[in-house]
């Protein structure tokens, strides 16, 4: 008996997984398939397109390989693109020939909206959709210091980045009020809008492009309706999609008055024998433009044409929880509140820049939306809330307060009922992931290729993982390690693998020892920060970018209104007249707001980007380094006046807190490292709150290791008594490196001490008894960070390449930013707060 035709016009994400639903099911022995994709490449992942411009290929992004299609014994046409539908024969017709078909899937997905204004055909007036677009954007970013994106949605957002990347000044324009207006209200796209950019993204809102002409000082000049202008070198339009419906208008189809392709819930549309899924099927009226809808569409068809009367669409969540340009941004439900009768519940942190809103319903019971900018730690459990109709507490507020605030703790996988979707993108439950593991699956990597949990937009990663730990802690089996879905190590053995094998940069240990492509913001960090435990290069380093947090990209601490505090580095707390003479000299010519801290050093706030690299020429004239306030490094060694003032003292403090502060300055480590040394047992410098803490004896020093302040404070433990001055430093070298080669991400050292096995007694046979005989190694690996030292200020503000991160304005280097709002306080300049601009 002869097989019946498949075909599949439209080789994209949806289309592709569609055809790994349907190859694996019982019908696809009855088809014979044809693909028909447009793009010469392989059907590759959309969602983390961006990658792209951090070096991912083609290969790294690929959803599946030629290898694949012909092992399904599917015929690929790629790069024939389909011009026409016959439906009368059934036939389509490409500029290669005519195919006919049985059945035919429509999934051609969407096509970037161009606004008609006039002169949007100029060269470098670009979109951002398929690689061969990223290619044009990265040429036209060649040469060019200036870039626009037209549209201030996730999409606008995401380009706006790439365009970042590529080392142009960014610029967004927007024509609603703010920024992702269909997913934030008013408080959260003002929030994100200040966050932005204070990343150095100009943000232009309210604007509506009249022309686009040849520019003076730039390629393009853009004309706005208010009179205002703005010059740029490209333009990137990202201004929402519109469903690709082009085949089946011609074809004569029917297709909804504002376009998409008409389909019920079998994803049929109105020829039986035609179908269509993803971006370009309208379904009740609603085209979905994110990838989970998609793919849930793309499964039922496999289902239908299974023969599952049962298999229908029943629409999608379309709630987000993205990173844009490093700014937490999450969207629940009915975000803006519009269910009749519901209630809202808001937090607004403005010192941390935080916004939170909560939407419940009229009796308090449950929630229908929320809203989440600069912090998504409470999104996965809103969304279960949400999703699965959990009754909300008595008090729900608790639920976006932090927890040092009463807010309550995530909810726990064992709260969520056995329908609770985890994975969206590919429809999978908690219940599937518990099937999984009682099938075999021991481990998260195991789940996810089972499941195919987490390998869409990758929004559900960590709470996957909780399911998945929990469960297996349930069933008595032994719980992974892994540091995340990119490594099956934890970070004490991706330390050793680094050392061992010289590997010097985050793309050749994903390619060695990961997987997947990209990282994520577990792994990127935590690597960077073993790589400068190892190697000690700058942080600035081309490899090293990408990997870096705000205030470790610009060497400096973010502030809440987009300005950058400086710390240099005293040592020991110790300074003299002239050096503060001149921190007053440099904070009065540039206008900063000046405070000592806890570690007796002196905060100057209030600097621009610009601004940074000009204060740290001043500094470094007169002899200050970075204060490495910005990192999870050294912070500071606090110290008495010891025995050469206090007539207590038994030992010279400050020279001992001197000597430490210079030798562990340029050491990276898991968490913050702060220290202190007190002249005598009346502890005037606090030592035993410190990480690190030396109080002098007649005899010696005593050691104390592994205390903090903070949240929750732990008095640091007595490790060794009475210790010579190379017998300090040495245990000091070897608990350091030790930490910094065993801890987890993030750890404090107290942490660190609780979880190690054997604790306490068993550092001591470590470090003193040299137990593992690897004492000699732990101190030469210290040596070795000691001697590549080097000033991340001076080195920057020396190299050209690295001083143009610095750069607020392109054509206008040394130009402020005009957005800052200020006012005096006790004789001091501070930025307005929002309830006083208001």
């Amino acid at each position: 008996m002869s097989k019946k035709t498949l075909i599949v016009v439209g080789n994209g994400m949806v289309g592709h997984h569609f055809l790994e639903q349907f190859t694996a099911s019982p019908a696809a022995a009855d088809y014979q398939i044809l693909v028909f994709g447009e793009e010469p490449l392989v059907a590759y992942d959309r969602v983390h397109l961006s990658e792209y411009f951090a070096q991912a290929t083609h290969a790294d992004l690929a959803l599946g390989t030629l290898e694949w299609y012909a092992e399904q014994g599917i015929d690929l046409h790629l790069d024939e693109q389909v011009t026409s539908i016959d439906r009368d024969s059934r036939k389509v017709i490409t500029p290669k020939g005519s195919y006919r078909y049985d059945q035919l899937v429509l999934a051609t997905g969407s096509y970037p909206f161009v606004p008609p204004i006039p002169g949007n055909d100029q060269e470098h007036c670009l979109v951002y959709r398929t690689l061969a677009d990223l290619d044009q954007i990265r040429a036209s970013a060649n040469g060019g210091k200036t870039g626009v994106v037209v549209g201030g949605g996730l999409l606008g957002l995401e380009a706006a980045n790439a365009l970042k990347s590529l080392g142009v000044q960014a610029h967004v324009v927007e024509f609603a009020p703010r920024l992702m207006p269909v997913q934030l209200d008013a408080d959260g796209g003002a929030l994100l809008r200040s966050k932005i950019e204070s990343l150095g993204v100009q943000v232009h809102t309210e604007k509506a492009t009249t022309e686009i002409v040849a520019g003076e000082e730039a390629r393009l000049r853009m004309n706005f309706s208010d009179g205002s202008h703005l010059e740029t070198d490209l333009i990137v339009f990202s201004a929402g999609i519109r469903p690709q419906d082009t085949l089946a208008r011609n074809c004569g189809l029917t297709i909804g008055e504002r376009g998409g392709i008409v389909v019920n819930d079998q994803c049929a549309t109105s020829d039986g024998a035609v179908y269509a899924i993803g971006e370009c099927a309208l379904w009740d009226n609603k085209i979905f433009g994110l990838v989970a809808p998609g793919y849930t569409m793309a499964r039922t068809l496999s289902a239908v044409l299974n023969g599952d009367s049962s298999a229908a669409f029943a629409g999608a969540d379309m709630s987000t929880k993205l990173k844009l340009l490093g700014v937490d941004v999450g969207s629940i439900g009915d975000a803006h509140g519009q269910t009749p009768g519901c209630r809202n519940i808001r937090f607004n942190d403005e010192a941390s820049g935080i916004y939170r809103r909560l939407v419940i319903s009229e009796d308090g019971k449950a929630v229908l939306g929320a809203i989440l900018v600069g912090d998504n730690g409470p999104y996965d459990t809103l969304l279960q809330y949400a999703l699965n109709g959990i009754t909300l507490p008595d008090s729900p507020e608790v639920l976006i307060l932090p927890e040092s605030q009463g807010g309550a703790p995530a909810l726990g996988p064992d709260a969520l009922p056995d329908t609770a979707s985890i994975c969206s993108c590919h429809n999978v439950t908690k219940g599937d992931i518990c099937c999984a593991i009682d099938a075999g699956a021991t481990d998260l990597g195991a789940v996810k290729s089972a499941t195919k949990a987490s390998t869409g937009c990758g929004g559900c990663t960590a709470l996957l993982k909780n399911v998945v730990d929990c469960e297996l802690e349930k069933r008595g089996m032994e719980v992974s390690k892994d540091l995340c879905e990119h490594f099956p190590y934890t970070r004490q053995e991706l330390f050793h693998l680094i050392k061992v094998n010289g590997i010097r940069t985050f793309r050749s240990l994903l390619r060695q020892h990961g997987v997947g492509h990209g990282g994520c913001d577990i792994c990127k960090p935590a690597v960077a920060s073993i790589l400068a435990s190892c190697w000690n290069e700058h942080i600035l380093a081309t490899d090293h970018v990408p990997l870096q947090d705000t205030n470790d990209t610009f060497m400096a601490n973010m502030q809440k209104n987009g300005t950058y505090s400086i710390v240099p580095r005293v040592p020991g707390g110790e300074i003299t007249p002239d050096k503060l003479i001149v921190l007053g000299e440099v904070a009065k010519k540039y206008d900063l707001y000046t405070k000592i801290t806890g570690g007796q050093r002196i905060d100057l706030f209030g600097a621009t980007l610009s601004e940074l690299p000009l204060i740290w020429e001043e500094l470094i004239a007169a002899g200050f380094e970075t204060g490495h306030a910005y990192g999870k490094s050294l912070r500071t060694v606090k110290s008495c006046v010891g025995s050469t003032w206090c007539r207590y003292g038994v030992q010279d403090s400050v020279g001992m807190a001197i000597f430490l502060e210079n030798r562990y300055k340029g050491l990276r480590s898991p968490h913050k490292l702060k220290m202190g040394v007190s002249g005598c047992t009346r502890e005037c410098a606090e030592a035993q709150s410190k990480d690190i803490g030396v109080i002098a004896t007649d005899k010696g020093w005593n050691l104390y290791v592994c205390g903090n302040g903070g949240m929750r404070p732990r008095h640091a433990d007595l490790f060794a008594t009475d210790l010579s001055d190379e017998e300090l430093i040495s245990a000091i070298d070897r608990v350091l490196m030790f930490y910094v080669r065993t801890a987890d991400r993030l750890q404090r050292t107290s942490v660190w001490l609780e979880n190690l096995e054997g604790g306490l007694d068993y550092l001591k046979q470590v470090v003193l008894e040299d137990s593992l005989g690897m004492g000699a190694e732990l101190e030469q690996h210290m040596a070795d960070i000691v001697g590549t030292y080097q000033c991340e200020w001076k080195t920057a503000v020396e190299d050209p390449e690295k001083r143009k991160r610095f750069r607020e304005f392109v054509n206008a280097p040394e130009q402020k930013d005009p957005v800052q709002q200020w006012t005096q306080e006790r004789d001091q300049r501070r930025p307005l707060l929002e309830t006083e601009t208001a």
